[in-house]
């Protein structure tokens, strides 16, 4: 099992991978262009031989013709036996002359004479023309010549001159080509296979080093950065490795703080439920029924807070955990916000805040209306809350849509956020006016599950704020649903 996972991770590895495509690439080419050369060679060297014997033929035919050979009372009998033995000789061949009856009257090798031959090439070269055949098998050149007098164009054939000649030397030379080939074939790609491998090692340096860096990071040691910049593509992955170990950073310093908020909030409640019960038994019997009322009224609003805190977490959590399964259906936002006007109007007329609703169009989306609802009903409400105009405080909720995009605008006339506070609304627990924030009640989640079930929905919230004028909150959230 081990062995087969060493195999596997080699055969992914990219440097074995780029050694055998150079390997092939300098393979390949070296096969190709040696059986090229050497196919070239020897057709050119076959097709040498087979000009040189034609030549040679043709005019040996000539000179039988004309030299009365088949009448056996030529001069130059003798002369043309000695020519045919020569060519025999010098191209290591046999050579057969037929007369027109198909028997053979010359065989340099005196095995055939006197026997009549019937073949093919014999029969076509009395049509008057020459027969060439190369047989690479066994390694010789066949050709028969029409034997005619070249002076007189209509001379009957008179015979053929059949020669078949050897292409052993030409087959030796192929050999001696392919071995030096081979050997070349080899040495070259051992040289450029070692050389190759030399330039790969050296090019997967900076790789290396970007791999030793990341361990020495993952291992607490060495530098806290990446910066192998020896090529673009390291300098890349150095650049965002750098931007996602800071993200992480800001995730991990994020949840500590998000830790050390949580147990703080908590501890606050309890801690002031403690005093309070802790009073109350200092005092004994001696403490007024009024006093008792108070004080058990404190730790009722303690408790009531500490409950509104623990709901809230649950609800980020249950947001977290669901993102990947809202209820998605089809609802009517003006409804919705109707409802939601509704029920917060007892709260703003408490604050003597006036709240208005416009609606510019009918609007139905794909929503999960509960986890929208708390979104929605999170940014009334704290616009609401937050709103402590003298002159007269509003809340103005507007609705909008287009082709794609239903749009809410909350805007109020309050106190306004800082803009260095603007960035950091929807963390946790995060609070422009802590104090503030305390006396209405408010956990420092609200914003926080706002935007989270905005952001669950494929939608976006801006928020715009001018100290002492008032604040506004945009939402785009798409009409239809996309998974």
């Amino acid at each position: 099992m081990f062995k087969s996972k060493v195999h596997f991770a080699f055969y992914k590895s990219l440097k074995s991978r780029l050694i055998f495509m150079i390997f092939v690439l300098v393979l390949v080419p070296e096969v190709v262009l040696c059986f090229g050369i050497l196919n070239t060679y020897e057709s050119r060297a076959v097709s040498i031989r087979e000009s040189e014997v034609l030549s040679q033929a043709k005019i040996l035919a000539n000179k039988i013709s004309t030299s009365k050979y088949f009448d056996k009372d030529g001069s130059d009998l003798s002369n043309i036996d000695a020519q045919i033995d020569t060519l025999t000789t010098i191209y290591e061949g046999r050579v057969l002359i037929v007369d027109k009856h198909f028997k053979i009257i010359k065989d340099t090798y005196n095995l055939d004479d006197g026997n009549t031959i019937v073949s093919e090439e014999v029969i076509k070269t009395f049509s008057a023309s020459e027969i060439t055949n190369y047989d690479s098998k066994n390694h010789y050149i066949e050709l028969s010549v029409p034997i005619s007098n070249p002076n007189d164009k209509d001379s009957k054939i008179e015979g053929a001159l059949v020669v078949s000649v050897s292409t052993d030397n030409i087959s030796l030379n192929m050999s001696y080509l392919t071995q030096i080939a081979v050997t070349v074939a080899i040495i070259a790609g051992a040289v450029v296979l070692f050389f190759g491998v030399l330039v790969l090692l050296h090019l997967f340096v900076p790789i290396k080093k970007l791999s030793d860096e990341i361990s020495d990071i993952k291992d607490g040691f060495g530098k806290e950065q990446l910066d192998v910049d020896d090529y673009a593509e390291t300098a890349i992955i150095s650049r965002n490795f750098n931007e996602l170990m800071s993200g992480m950073k800001v995730m991990d310093e994020s949840r500590q703080e998000f830790v050390s908020n949580v147990s703080h909030e908590l501890k606050t409640p309890l801690t002031s439920m403690k005093v309070l019960a802790d009073s109350i038994n200092s005092m004994g019997d001696e403490a007024p029924i009024e006093m008792y009322r108070e004080f058990m009224g404190d730790i009722t609003s303690e408790i009531d807070r500490e409950t509104k805190i623990i709901n809230d977490l649950l609800s980020l959590v249950k947001m977290d955990k669901s993102a990947a399964t809202l209820n998605i259906e089809s609802v009517n936002i003006n409804d919705l916000l109707e409802q939601i006007m509704k029920r917060l109007q007892p709260i703003a007329d408490k604050q003597q805040v006036e709240l208005v609703l416009e609606s510019f169009r009918p609007v139905t989306a794909e929503i999960d209306e509960v986890k929208l609802t708390l979104a929605f009903t999170n940014l009334i409400e704290n616009a609401i809350k937050y709103n402590d105009n003298e002159t007269g405080g509003y809340v103005h909720v507007s609705l909008n849509a287009d082709h794609q995009y239903f749009y809410l605008k909350v805007e109020d006339n309050g106190i306004g956020i800082p803009e260095e506070s603007l960035e950091h609304i929807y963390e946790r627990f995060y609070r422009v006016d802590k104090s503030h924030s305390r006396e209405i009640g408010g956990t420092g989640l609200g914003l926080a599950i706002t935007r989270s079930s905005i952001l669950m929905h494929r939608g976006a919230i801006k928020a715009h704020s001018v100290m002492g004028e008032g604040t506004t909150f945009d939402v785009r959230i798409p009409l239809n649903y996309i998974v």
